[in-house]
């Protein structure tokens, strides 16, 4: 990577950030679509974000990705904010015009219907409730996304509940909050998406137990290390459909890069399958 005053620069802010593989999926674009650009990883210490995009505005970089746990502080960090942006109440991309202004948008929801469509052929949000587990801020695009697509319903399910009140109240009637020991959580759920990291780790609890939902239902998983999650590997045991978070991750990148790059990236670069070949995973 030759790296020149004309070349174009976009990157990814986080805390952690060492696990992101939003750098490999935008290089190999950029490289398939032989753009002279880079795509760049920014850790960054918490309190420090506002800070970061101000010093950015009216330079050289065409514009961020916004991952755990900043993505609250950039959308009151933008200057014109996208509807579904604020209709999620987090930003995950923010793109820096040349007038020093920022501009805020949420793809994650895009991203997660994408990977719906890619791994659940024939899945229809408007086919009945969603149930979400967790309450930040890709919760948030989630729960927008599928009412926009016309979930009937969306029950939250946090362990602190008051987040999820919090979060319902955001969008009205068609959102709740209910307790994870609810026995009637699942009755009836067309989609199960963990948008919650608490599965994972060594002090993790144990995966939902998903006896109460019905053998219709997709499950998915935002989180893409490891791609085959207890969540996931639990749902599949009781013979759901299940949908990993690699897609996802493809998804939301693809409008981020279009914004960042001017075009969109090109369709024939196998992205999934390079992540897939990182992991260990078969293709």
């Amino acid at each position: 990577m030759n790296l020149t005053a004309a070349t174009r620069l976009a990157g990814v802010v986080g805390n952690p950030i060492s696990h992101s593989l939003s750098p490999i999926l935008h290089n190999a674009w950029l490289e398939a679509a032989g753009l002279d650009g880079a795509y760049l990883a920014f850790g960054l210490a918490p309190g420090r974000f506002r800070a970061f995009v101000d010093g950015l505005r009216g330079g050289t970089l065409a514009g961020i990705n916004v991952t755990l746990p900043f993505k609250t502080e950039a959308l009151a960090a933008a200057d014109r904010v996208s509807a579904r942006a604020h209709a999620a109440g987090a930003a995950n991309v923010l793109v820096f015009g040349p007038d020093g202004s920022v501009s805020a948008d949420n793809t994650d929801g895009e991203g997660l219907l994408y990977a719906f469509a890619r791994q659940a052929p024939g899945f229809r949000p408007d086919s009945g409730p969603l149930v979400l587990y967790g309450a930040g801020g890709a919760a948030r695009g989630a729960v927008a996304a599928f009412l926009e697509a016309g979930c009937p319903e969306v029950r939250l399910l946090n362990r602190t509940r008051a987040r999820a009140e919090d979060l319902a109240a955001r969008f009205g009637d068609r959102v709740r909050a209910l307790n994870t020991t609810d026995p009637d959580a699942l009755s009836g759920a067309a989609a199960l998406v963990n948008a919650s990291s608490a599965g994972l780790g060594p002090d993790a609890p144990p995966p939902p137990d998903f006896s109460g939902a019905p053998t219709t239902a997709v499950a998915m998983d935002m989180t893409y290390r490891p791609l085959r999650t207890p969540f996931l590997k639990a749902a599949a045991a009781r013979g759901l459909r299940t949908v990993d978070g690699l897609d996802m991750l493809i998804g939301q990148a693809i409008p981020a890069f279009t914004a960042f790059f001017g075009q969109p990236p090109p369709a024939a670069a196998d992205v999934r399958g390079r992540v897939l070949r990182l992991l260990g995973e078969a293709p």
